[in-house]
């Protein structure tokens, strides 16, 4: 297993004085309920919550700073997005988390290496262990390189009535990983005054095809995409 965390190591650019603390980011309850009494194994789920607290200032920092004009309405707009389920599971899928998982055997059977909610804990537990760690310089660096990869441009896009996420990227990105063709995206038709216009949009990957309205394109746009990435996930409906 060190081997495994070496590489891992790489991939998130920080090199453990106490690999233990990364394995246990990486051990899923399962796991550690089924080597009771065999060994002292302890999952992820403390480092799971402490990470959560560590990632929520991180992206509040950072955003401050980039948004000096901002609102706290606005700024707790861009921060839900960046730590929605949605985002955090597209950043754990490129580290490939789900590949260095410690997991029980009904979860392996499950498929719990490619589980959002699996993916996302482990993200958090790992932000966590590398605060614990190596302190907080080497989480900001973190943080800024795969949780805030993306442009601030993209960001003040991002509406919080479609959700708080950018669906559209993370459809995108999902596609990809499981190369299905690039999301395609069709103004259906509008409707109402210019005052209050209501957009109808087809977001299409394949065969699979969804419909939404929103009071602009762009969140009719999200709201589709939403509706196509939720159907894609393992163990749903694919094309």
């Amino acid at each position: 297993m060190r081997a495994e965390l070496a590489s891992l190591e790489s991939r998130i650019n920080h090199r453990f004085a106490h690999p233990e603390i990364l394995l246990r980011a990486l051990t899923h309850s399962s796991h550690a309920n089924e080597a009771r009494g065999q060994e002292a194994v302890r999952d992820n789920e403390r480092l799971e919550f402490l990470g959560d607290s560590i990632l929520g200032f991180l992206i509040s920092e950072a955003l401050m700073e980039r948004f000096p004009e901002y609102h706290e309405g606005d700024l707790s707009r861009l921060k839900a997005h960046l730590v929605s389920a949605v985002h955090l599971y597209a950043v754990a899928r490129r580290l490939d988390l789900g590949n260095f998982l410690q997991l029980g055997r009904s979860e392996e059977m499950g498929g719990g290496r490619a589980k959002r909610t699996l993916l996302v804990d482990a993200l958090e537990a790992v932000i966590a262990a590398i605060y614990l760690d190596g302190g907080i310089g080497p989480v900001r660096e973190f943080v800024a390189s795969h949780v805030l990869d993306t442009p601030f441009e993209q960001l003040e896009g991002t509406d919080a009535s479609s959700g708080n996420a950018n669906f559209k990227g993370a459809l995108q990105e999902l596609a990809q990983a499981r190369k299905l063709p690039r999301p395609h995206y069709v103004v259906l038709r509008e409707s109402g005054s210019d005052n209050s216009k209501t957009f109808t949009v087809e977001a299409r990957v394949g065969t699979l095809t969804a419909q939404a309205e929103g009071r602009t394109k762009k969140i009719a746009a999200q709201r589709a995409a939403r509706s196509v990435y939720e159907r894609l996930l393992p163990g749903t409906h694919s094309p």
